[in-house]
């Protein structure tokens, strides 16, 4: 496996579509090893798509995805999973399981088979379940969580996972204010060891404290990419959500507050 920082993920002239669509068009980016890189955009503008595009579970409609310089689809699952975890959007527990033993199946990538998991895993997995805040919780039953604790414990098992990318699909998905900050501090703190983060966020103020770039989806093929204090603009970003959006300086900082519709009610 390699070394934290060593793994690279690119893309070139991607484009993603949906019938009849064309939501992103010839995306060329290179993802730096210690990096964290928001996805900023409105509803169905294709950043789950592009995420799950980026991680090769989506078929590319045209352009290439690469990991280590090699094509993501010549590449076997198992070794990607070693290398790149994605959190999606929405997880579902089908069977009944200990939250210790969901969080376990992180490991499963780096567990060779008719293996069991070795004391180093089990300890990845606990510290895992420590920095989500659900260590006094591990013996409990995934059913008996919360939304807030489920939404942690996937966080959770793709720490476990211990690759050097990380996909993260609305990783504050269901998290109340100081969870949202503590689980982008993780992997702010993950890029700082020259991980890889790659986040669709819907909280542009979390993106600006947190994101180093930001990829911009429009919907329309459209996309501009940048370092964060150049693309987070009130201008750009009431083109981007359309609806009218103020920065109001705060503590050396901006925030962007949505004043006001630019366009007709639903």
């Amino acid at each position: 496996m390699n070394n934290a920082g060593t793994t690279t993920l690119s893309c070139h002239q991607l484009s993603v579509t949906v019938p009849g669509r064309t939501l992103v068009s010839d995306l060329t980016i290179d993802v730096k090893p210690g990096e964290f890189l928001a996805l900023l955009g409105p509803n169905g503008v294709g950043k789950s798509l592009t995420l799950h595009t980026l991680a090769g579970i989506r078929p590319t409609q045209s352009g290439a995805v690469r990991l280590d310089g090699e094509d993501i689809g010549d590449i076997d699952r198992r070794q990607i999973a070693t290398r790149m975890a994605l959190l999606p959007q929405y997880t579902e527990d089908i069977f009944p399981a200990s939250v210790f033993d969901t969080a376990m199946i992180g490991r499963h990538p780096h567990i060779a088979r008719f293996r069991w998991e070795s004391v180093d895993d089990r300890e990845i997995a606990r510290e895992a379940l420590r920095q989500v805040d659900l260590g006094d919780l591990a013996s409990r039953e995934v059913n008996t969580l919360s939304g807030g604790e489920r939404r942690r414990l996937a966080v959770a098992q793709v720490l476990t996972q211990a690759p050097q990318i990380y996909l993260l699909d609305e990783p504050t998905n269901h998290l109340d204010p100081q969870h949202q900050l503590d689980v982008l501090r993780i992997f702010s703190e993950k890029a700082q060891q020259q991980n890889s983060i790659v986040a669709s966020l819907h909280d542009v103020n979390l993106a600006a404290r947190f994101a180093d770039r930001c990829l911009l989806l429009y919907g329309d093929g459209r996309w501009k990419i940048g370092d964060t204090a150049e693309v987070l603009t009130d201008i750009r970003l009431t083109e981007l959500y359309g609806t009218e959006i103020d920065t109001i300086p705060w503590r050396n900082t901006n925030l962007f507050i949505a004043v006001g519709s630019s366009r007709p009610a639903c």
